[in-house]
């Protein structure tokens, strides 16, 4: 499956399919959750190829301040994978759309993107936050997370790639839609 580009000022949005672990970008983002302690899927993953200095960092900034609220982020450095930076944004988990999970989630994309800005981040890979184990709706989760770059970047023209990491097919597809829309 080919990736999907477009453009948004100079920034490119790119969709891919794959493995975030294994991009050649400036700083990955993981759908953490708030205790910043490695879980499953993309967590998981991040934590397992990056190795025990992410979860040493994370256990540093819980100790400091008590992990990571939803819809924010906190960095790490890269531990042994190839980017600099890890962002671990925290989304929200899924209540049936009544609890304020759109403003959530799109705050969790747009905080990493202003937390790469500050760290003077060029290229970042995101996943589909929150769309697993916390059960948000993937079509939605790709309107909102694409919504909330567009947004970004129609102020800000600092960052040269915004990639989205998508592990399946429907889930690509439904980012892919979204993109098209």
């Amino acid at each position: 499956m080919a990736n999907v580009t477009k453009s948004i000022k100079s920034t490119s949005i790119t969709l891919t399919r794959g493995d975030i672990t294994r991009q050649e970008v400036e700083a990955i983002v993981n759908a953490a959750n708030s205790a910043l302690r490695g879980g499953g899927g993309v967590d998981g993953a991040i934590h397992k190829a990056g190795g025990p200095t992410i979860a040493e960092q994370c256990k540093q900034i819980r100790e400091r301040d008590g992990g990571c609220a939803p819809g924010s982020c906190v960095i790490t450095d890269g531990g042994k994978l190839s980017c600099k930076h890890i962002i671990h944004a925290v989304g929200p988990v899924w209540h049936g759309g009544r609890s304020g999970e759109d403003d959530t989630l799109k705050n969790a994309y747009i905080s990493c993107l202003k937390l790469a800005c500050q760290y003077g981040i060029k290229t970042i890979a995101f996943p589909s936050i929150s769309t697993g184990a916390y059960g948000f709706p993937v079509e939605r989760a790709a309107k909102l997370a694409l919504e909330a770059v567009r947004d970004f970047c129609e102020d800000n023209d600092y960052l040269d790639e915004i990639r989205f990491v998508l592990f399946d097919e429907k889930t690509f597809n439904k980012f892919k839609e979204a993109l098209e829309a």
